[in-house]
């Protein structure tokens, strides 16, 4: 089980800023290595409840809260990430755990009885509240990546782009999926995620975008649309 603790910024940006500060950035920061032309895919399947409690959590604006998805990088990888993500004030903590395909795909069906299996506690966490409070595959988001890394308070900056959905399919390895678009394709969500304090160049490119600063996910935008 992997978990991290640190805050995060979302800001709606457009094509031409995406570029230009991708290509600044590639000057100061180290490139992720799956960062090929325009990005890397990641496709997410989130759970939620019968009535929806994390999407009207976060619609709410509750601060303690939750979000529950499996996480791939493509129809044909052979594994899925299973992921928590918590709310807690400024700050988001994330735990997750490696899952097999021939798990992950169950999971898309809504049998959970897969995570008794494994031996992290996290995975057993997971079944447990999955199960009471009834929660089921919702939507998958598939959208491109590109992002930059900085060793200092292990700073996380990346530019997701062509975000799309799909509430009719939930397997996240399938290649047929029909998906809708969830934003304008000329926009992006520029994400930046730290421990501690930025960089000076970095606050100086988020001064930039601050009258675009996200409140919602894109879960929400995709529920919503």
């Amino acid at each position: 089980m992997n978990e991290v603790l640190r805050q995060e910024k979302k800001f709606l940006i457009d094509q031409v800023q995406l570029y230009r500060y991708s290509r600044g950035l590639a000057q100061f920061l180290t490139e992720d290595p799956h960062n090929k032309g325009d990005g890397y895919p990641i496709r997410s399947l989130y759970f939620d409840s019968l009535d929806d409690r994390d999407l009207q959590e976060k619609l709410d604006g509750v601060e303690l809260r939750r979000k529950i998805r499996l996480r791939n990088y493509g129809p044909d990888n052979d594994f899925a990430m299973l992921e928590m993500k918590q709310k807690q004030g400024p700050m988001q903590k994330k735990r997750s755990a490696r899952l097999p395909r021939e798990d992950a795909l169950r999971l898309t069906q809504g049998d959970y009885t897969p995570l008794l299996s494994h031996p992290e506690p996290f995975a057993q966490e997971c079944y447990a509240v999955m199960c009471t409070h009834c929660y089921r595959p919702r939507v998958v988001i598939e959208y491109q990546r590109i992002a930059f890394i900085a060793k200092e308070n292990k700073i996380r900056i990346t530019f997701d782009h062509h975000i799309t959905a799909s509430e009719s399919n939930c397997n996240i390895f399938s290649h047929d999926l029909i998906q809708h678009p969830v934003l304008n394709p000329v926009l992006a969500v520029l994400e930046v995620k730290y421990n501690g304090f930025l960089l000076s160049y970095i606050k100086d490119m988020l001064r930039e975008c601050d009258s675009s600063e996200l409140s919602v996910s894109k879960y929400a935008l995709s529920r919503s649309t």
